[in-house]
């Protein structure tokens, strides 16, 4: 029996992934803790695993609405990850100390975990949930001349990042060096963000594409779901009967993350229009949770809710209009499902970028996009075959990857060689 302590920032779609690992250690008869808010992981974690608390800092919702691109990811390092580690350093110094942990399972944004782990000579494994720190090409800066020739709104905004951020980018290694002096190992030379040891990608190859080589070793699981995503227990409030109207016509879920903002109320409108455009070949479930387009309803051609079980909807969905996070997007793939990505800011764009060039999505222009062009998407997704192809070939993979139970078994294999040879292989 190995003790694993997990250590994650206040995000759920961080969270959740771990969530169902740490379910899968448990099962196997280990011991798992958390370390982080407790606010944020109150119902998403086991209310019997044991949770050190962490300082948190103020959440990033009050920022700047205009920013886009690197401007958006150097703000969201130099705002919130990098003054969240400061913050949680002593909680994750403390969980450690209490704990006795065999093996850390650190988010790859929460550096925190990372760099008291070196510093105290603890092993971790790095966890990454999203496609944001995986892209090889420097921040926010697209291939020369590139456009993204499946987007019916034309290229892609140049502010936008197609890749991610690069281990070599001046700010991010200046930022790097700056906790790690602070919080770590000084005489460190590796990327924080990627263990010497381990990482674990949240999903396969086929979606992220190759890693380039220099940041240890990378094992794909793919998506850690949980529950089972074809699951339709405790939702028998939810309007199924509607849903499984057989009528001829195609069925497409539309569900954003940032509805409240006066640009994502335009959104959510163009959407509905679009679909109502095409009542002969389509209807939609549009996911409204704050109330844009007035009192939930339902007709002919719209179902509109404040919630839907979206994993469970997404089983007899035939396409997704979303913002391209990340847990949404594999969530889609998992099932087959070609998409419609709107990305607006964080890992979003990257994410985007990553649904089109594998082929199981269109692009259009979040800020810029009106009705006419989310309905030629929807027309392209849903009427060429080569769409839903590639997102059922990135769903093949995702199942394959093994997801929750593989990222268990190589912790496991992990923590017993630590235990016997806590250097082996190890390059710092």
């Amino acid at each position: 029996m190995s003790r694993f302590l997990l250590v994650v920032p206040p995000l759920a779609a961080h969270i959740t992934p771990a969530s169902a690992v740490a379910a899968e250690l448990v099962d196997r008869g280990h011991e798992v803790a958390w370390a982080g808010q407790p606010a944020a992981l109150e119902g998403l974690v086991a209310a019997d695993h044991p949770v050190f608390p962490c300082a948190g800092v103020p959440g990033i919702d009050d920022r700047p609405r205009d920013l886009r691109g690197v401007a958006a990811l150097r703000f969201r390092w130099d705002e919130f990850f990098a003054p969240l580690a400061y913050a949680m350093a002593p909680g994750v110094t403390a969980a450690v100390m209490e704990f006795g942990p065999d093996l850390l399972v650190v988010d790859q944004q929460t550096v925190a975990g990372a760099l008291v782990a070196e510093r105290l000579g603890v092993p971790y494994v790095t966890s990454s949930t999203t496609s944001t720190e995986l892209s090889a090409g420097p921040v926010g800066t697209p291939s020369p001349g590139r456009s993204n020739a499946s987007d019916p709104s034309g290229p892609s905004d140049s502010s936008d990042p197609a890749y991610g951020s690069d281990p070599s980018d001046p700010w991010i290694t200046d930022l790097l060096d700056g906790l790690r002096l602070r919080l770590g190992d000084p005489s460190a030379r590796y990327d924080p963000r990627f263990s010497p040891r381990l990482t674990l990608v949240f999903s396969t190859s086929e979606f992220t594409g190759p890693q380039p080589p220099g940041r240890g070793p990378v094992r794909f699981v793919g998506p850690a779901l949980g529950r089972l995503p074809d699951s339709r227990a405790d939702t028998t409030d939810f309007p199924w009967g509607w849903v499984d109207r057989d009528d001829g016509r195609a069925l497409v879920l539309v569900c954003l993350d940032t509805a409240d903002t006066t640009m994502g109320a335009h959104f959510l409108a163009q959407c509905v229009d679009g679909v109502r455009a095409r009542a002969r070949e389509l209807r939609a479930v549009v996911v409204d949770p704050d109330g844009v387009l007035g009192p939930p309803r339902d007709d002919d051609n719209l179902l509109i809710c404040t919630e839907v079980p979206q994993l469970a909807l997404l089983a007899h969905t035939d396409a997704l209009v979303c913002h391209a996070g990340h847990n949404t997007v594999t969530e889609a793939l998992w099932h087959g499902v070609p998409l419609v990505v709107a990305p607006v800011r964080d890992d979003q764009p990257v994410v985007a970028a990553r649904v089109t060039t594998v082929g199981a999505g269109v692009r259009v222009r979040f800020g810029r996009t009106d009705a006419k062009a989310v309905g030629c998407a929807l027309d392209a997704v849903l009427g060429q075959p080569h769409f839903a192809a590639a997102a059922r070939r990135v769903g093949h993979s995702f199942r394959e990857a093994g997801g929750a139970p593989a990222a268990a078994a190589h912790l496991e294999a992990l923590a017993i060689a630590e235990q016997e040879n806590p250097r082996h292989g190890l390059q710092i």
